[in-house]
């Protein structure tokens, strides 16, 4: 979810969760990350947070599809996900996949599934393999933020001041990032945050303030929340079997 203003000297938190949980969100209300399926994207292969080899779209369950306007965008609720749809739809109208580095002749595998009761919480898996042979190095699952990318490729949260997201952490070193792209954002750029889990298995509510992303190309423009089309959960840049969860 997303963080509304939050107090500007605030630094990359982590903090234990005691009581309710806030998954994934702008940083003002609840947001989370939901599903009920798995999804193996061994052979799913794209360019870091870029729009080709992703996953095929998911076809729902059963029962009829909802139209688009039965869904508030993200940044009018704050809501980027709260598990209410079924994996790998997204209460906000939008879709998890799975991305790995294999479009660039890398290896790395991963695979997203539900989990209904890890540690009393639902929540979504990141789980696979990152290699670095071939000059790869990363598996995600990310979701585009526009509900009605007909109408806008972006969504506006200027509002907000960042992200905040609950996991839960099993590989070593306990680190993922978080990538944001905008519609300037091409190929393999992003604006990122590498996230610190402070202990294993157990789970922790981070926030990460916008100003604290940085673009992986030295030609982009500072990050502009204004204007944010897609993030990604991801495990990057060293060779580590994955198990990263994002809870309800």
């Amino acid at each position: 979810s997303l963080i509304k203003k939050l107090d500007k000297s605030k630094k990359l938190e982590e903090t234990p969760k005691k009581k309710d949980n806030k998954a994934m969100q702008f940083l003002r209300k609840v947001g989370r990350v939901g599903g009920a399926a798995n999804k193996n994207f061994v052979n799913a292969v794209g360019s870091d947070e870029g729009s080709t080899g992703r996953q095929a779209p998911a076809k729902r369950g059963s029962g009829m599809a909802k139209s688009k306007s039965a869904y508030q965008e993200c940044t009018k609720s704050g809501t980027i996900d709260d598990l209410t749809e079924d994996f790998p739809f997204t209460s906000s109208g939008t879709e998890w996949r799975g991305v790995s580095d294999r479009v660039m002749g890398g290896i790395s595998n991963g695979f997203i599934k539900r989990e209904t009761d890890l540690q009393g919480k639902k929540a979504n898996v990141l789980t696979g393999h990152v290699s670095l042979k071939n000059n790869g190095g990363f598996i995600q699952m990310v979701t585009d933020l526009a509900l009605d990318p007909s109408k806008s490729i972006s969504v506006d949260a200027s509002e907000y001041d960042g992200i905040e997201l609950e996991v839960l952490c099993r590989h070593e070193p306990r680190e993922f990032n978080i990538h944001l792209r905008t519609p300037g954002t091409l190929t393999q750029a992003s604006y990122r945050c590498t996230c610190n889990v402070a202990e294993e298995d157990k789970w922790q509510t981070i926030r990460v303030p916008f100003s604290s992303f940085e673009s992986s190309e030295s030609e982009l423009p500072p990050l502009d929340p204004s204007v944010l089309r897609r993030i990604g959960i991801v495990a990057i840049g060293r060779e580590m079997d994955v198990y990263l969860a994002i809870a309800r």
